[in-house]
C-alpha cells in the first residue's frame, strides 16, 4: 500500500495463545486470536476487524468487515471491506473480499470470490478460481470432436 498509512486496530478482545474457545463469536471493534476459536466469528459494527495471528487459528465461518490472517482459517471467510493474508495465512473455504491483499506464502484452498461494496446480498460475483491446464486442453478437445460430428 504505497502512500497509504495503515491504522493501527484498536484489540477490544483477546483470545490467548493457550485458550480456546467454543461456540460462535459476536464481537464489534477489535478481536485479536491467538489461541483456537471453534465457532463462527461475527462482527456487529461496520470497521470492526479480526486478527489471526500465525499461532491463531478459527473453524467457522467469517463474517468480519477487516481482516488480517496469518493463521488458519477452516471455513468460509466474508471481508465486506478488506482482507489482508500475510504469508502464513491458510483458508481452507472460499473468501468473499471486496479488497484482497496476499503476501507471498498466503494459501487459499478454495474460491476468491470479489464483492464490491454495491453487492451486499447480490449474487453476482466474480470468481476467481485456479486454472487446471490439463483440464482446460482436454475440454478443448472434447469440445472440437463434439463438432466434427
Amino acid at each position: 500500500m504505497i502512500g497509504k498509512k495503515r491504522r493501527t486496530a484498536k484489540i477490544d478482545s483477546l483470545i490467548g495463545q493457550l485458550t480456546e474457545i467454543q461456540g460462535d463469536i459476536i464481537f464489534s471493534g477489535g478481536l485479536h486470536v491467538d489461541g483456537k476459536a471453534r465457532g463462527n466469528i461475527l462482527a456487529t459494527e461496520p470497521g470492526s476487524q479480526l486478527t489471526v495471528s500465525d499461532q491463531g487459528s478459527v473453524e467457522g465461518e467469517v463474517k468480519v468487515p477487516n481482516v488480517i490472517l496469518n493463521g488458519n482459517v477452516t471455513g468460509d471467510v466474508y471481508a465486506s471491506e478488506r482482507i489482508e493474508l500475510a504469508s502464513e495465512a491458510r483458508v481452507n473455504g472460499t473468501v468473499y473480499y471486496n479488497l484482497i491483499e496476499m503476501a507471498i506464502g498466503a494459501e487459499v484452498n478454495g474460491k476468491l470470490v470479489h464483492r464490491s461494496p454495491n453487492d451486499s446480498g447480490s449474487q453476482h460475483h466474480q470468481v476467481v478460481e485456479p486454472k487446471d491446464k490439463n483440464k482446460d486442453k482436454s475440454q478443448g478437445n472434447n469440445q472440437r470432436n463434439n463438432q466434427e460430428h
